[in-house]
């Protein structure tokens, strides 16, 4: 599976579930068991490089505005959620955070955010096909940092600066 496979999987899951995360995670699992185990591998290694190059102070600022505050859980919740948007919202937002509040039509704080169960897509369709957990994907595991400079995330007055048009679209 290639780059443009896994954003065609994540879109056609994305728009057929209507934006709501755990409808399109139920539905990625539906495809990926449609394939075979090794590109349900493949397609894990490119949700996971991309999951880990997402962990970054810049994008956790932008998360903490938009689901007004984000732990660890929730920033790799959100971090999920950001990959199901599709590659365009997801390359945007890696790029230029604040892009975010030009990218999302909407935000619905009841579903849009957290995508944990995006994150186990992979594996249990894996396990559905083999009987077996995933075996390592052998790619570069995550920082245990976020990558830049620290955030003070609880500072409204730095948030505001960093980020002016999603605090103005969502906290102004």
């Amino acid at each position: 599976m290639d780059e443009t496979e896994f954003w065609e999987l994540v879109d056609a899951t994305r728009e057929a579930a209507e934006g709501d995360p755990e409808e399109q995670a139920d539905l990625l699992v539906e495809r990926l068991l449609a394939l075979d185990p090794d590109m349900v591998l493949d397609f894990a290694r490119h949700f996971e490089a991309r999951f880990n190059r997402a962990y970054t102070w810049d994008l956790w600022g932008a998360a903490w505005i938009l689901l007004d505050g984000a732990s660890d859980d929730a920033f790799d919740f959100f971090r999920c959620w950001l990959i199901g948007q599709g590659r365009e919202v997801y390359e945007g937002a890696v790029h230029d955070p604040d892009s975010l509040a030009d990218l999302l039509a909407d935000f619905d704080e009841e579903i849009d955010g957290d995508g944990e169960e995006l994150g186990y897509a992979a594996d249990e369709a894996y396990e559905q096909l083999t009987g077996t957990v995933a075996p390592d994907l052998g790619i570069p595991p995550a920082a245990s940092e976020p990558i830049g400079a620290p955030i003070d995330l609880e500072s409204d007055r730095v948030l505001a600066e960093r980020y002016p048009k999603l605090w103005e679209r969502f906290r102004g």
